[in-house]
């Protein structure tokens, strides 16, 4: 059951409307606690690499390894340590596309570490502060590296995962807040507003992956697929690639039954990553899926065009979400504007601190969310889970949120990973029945946001003695 967090008024809220919700009382009444100015002491960054089951392919291109990189942040009492999960495929295909895989890895981190020195010493109150101090100078020192004038700032974003989640570490410390909810900033509960027992875990079924292991998922509870396209070659070899997997995809799960959706279908989720290069190329593959019966079934397609084009989308007649293109929270207000009609939300990617932009734009919008990955480790997963969990309900699908998790599928080392993770083994790590199964003990913790991994903490063991 979906639970709408209560905020009770009290005698020092006399006067305001019944209905009116805390986050809304101004701060001369003292709901607002005043946040401790935090300054960092001392700053440090590392890696390591992680080989994937088989190559892992999008956007025409094909990873093998992801770099897992972290991020140390102290003050004179406290320490933050964020995780990063790199994806240079994904943040900017031009850079993975003119380096060796290790080579664009190694310019993705190098900006990781360029903006660990840069906080060094600075003061911030809150981490979204501190993101909107260092993103800018972060993104011009990456043009300059990769020596690409356009990069995208998605690739910025990404890069900055591990010091913004450090940051929100340290902030939660030097305040003394208990949880994520006490966590968020004021303006942005709005956005983040929900309670969910379940959250839907969707899996990723890329180019390689084959019919019968999309099958088994299914076969094991899973009623959310998605589904790469815009697969490699030219854009006719890619069309119909894209028509035989749907079809082939259609013909052995089209006539599945789930619970959780109101047509009692399994939704499909396209997630093109701008490969369609022109808007009658995608109509030509919704009129396949008319074709063969599945375009009813279609309840997200996902960044179907290069983002420079600036197409209109509003009247393609199935849902398109904006994702990589929606940088930062001004470009997600274009992308709305533009008819889009949903934001993939990637706080794992694009960091906490702009996730919450981003949603509370949306949320304005009355544009609705949900959270795709960045094929990262179990620890981020809780990351972007606690986004998910408190997200409005999707439309058309029951009382939940939805959270794209992969990393299951695709990294060879995933049982050593998940030991990792401070409370592996909690029932809410783990899919059941295609859910997430949200009990007390996940918002008591935070998902573990708040608990720091022995694994990574010994990658700074001597930052940490001094």
């Amino acid at each position: 059951m979906v639970k709408r967090r209560k905020f009770l008024k009290t005698t020092a809220l006399a006067g305001l409307a019944a209905s009116q919700p805390i986050w809304a009382v101004p701060h001369s009444i003292g709901y607002k606690k005043k946040r401790n100015m935090i300054t960092v002491s001392d700053s440090s960054s590392n890696f390591e690499r992680e080989p994937l089951k088989r190559p892992f392919g999008f956007k025409g291109g094909y990873m093998t390894e992801i770099w897992q990189t972290a991020a140390l942040l102290k003050s004179d009492k406290y320490h933050g340590l964020g995780i990063c999960t790199q994806n240079v495929l994904w943040s900017d295909a031009k850079v993975f596309a003119a380096h060796s895989e290790s080579g664009g890895n190694a310019l993705m981190f190098a900006m990781s570490e360029y903006a660990v020195q840069l906080v060094k010493g600075r003061k911030f109150t809150t981490p979204i502060e501190l993101l909107d101090d260092i993103l800018e100078e972060v993104y011009e020192y990456g043009k300059k590296i990769t020596g690409n004038k356009d990069l995208r700032k998605t690739f910025a974003l990404n890069a900055l995962v591990g010091v913004d989640n450090a940051a929100w570490q340290l902030y939660a410390y030097e305040n003394k807040l208990k949880d994520f909810d006490e966590m968020i900033p004021t303006e942005y509960r709005p956005a983040l507003s929900y309670k969910h027992d379940k959250v839907a875990s969707i899996p990723l079924m890329a180019y390689t992956i084959p019919i019968d292991e999309l099958e088994q998922a299914v076969n094991e509870g899973y009623f959310f697929m998605k589904i790469k396209i815009g697969q490699p070659g030219t854009q006719e070899e890619m069309l119909e690639k894209d028509k035989e997997r749907l079809s082939a995809i259609h013909k052995v799960i089209g006539d599945r039954r789930t619970e959780h959706t109101k047509n009692g279908k399994i939704p499909y989720y396209f997630d093109a990553n701008g490969r369609y290069e022109e808007k009658d190329t995608l109509l030509r593959l919704l009129d396949h899926a008319k074709k063969i019966g599945a375009f009813e079934q279609i309840a997200i397609i996902e960044e179907p065009f290069p983002e420079d084009k600036d197409i209109e989308v509003g009247d393609m007649g199935v849902r398109i979400a904006a994702d990589e293109s929606a940088h930062t929270d001004e470009d997600a207000v274009k992308r709305i504007e533009m008819g889009y009609q949903a934001i993939a939300l990637k706080a794992i990617a694009k960091t906490m601190s702009m996730t919450m932009k981003i949603a509370s734009e949306a949320h304005k919008r009355s544009v609705p969310c949900f959270c795709a990955d960045l094929t990262v480790n179990p620890i981020l997963i809780d990351w972007n889970k606690n986004v998910a969990a408190r997200l409005a309900p999707f439309p058309g699908i029951g009382d939940m949120g939805l959270l794209e998790t992969n990393g299951h599928q695709n990294y060879k080392n995933w049982g050593e990973m998940l030991e990792h993770h401070p409370y592996n083994g909690k029932s809410w790590t783990k899919t059941e029945d295609g859910l997430f199964k949200l009990n007390d003990s996940f918002y008591e913790h935070s998902g573990g946001m708040l608990e720091q991994s022995a694994h990574y903490e010994k990658m700074f063991a001597n930052k940490l003695k001094s």
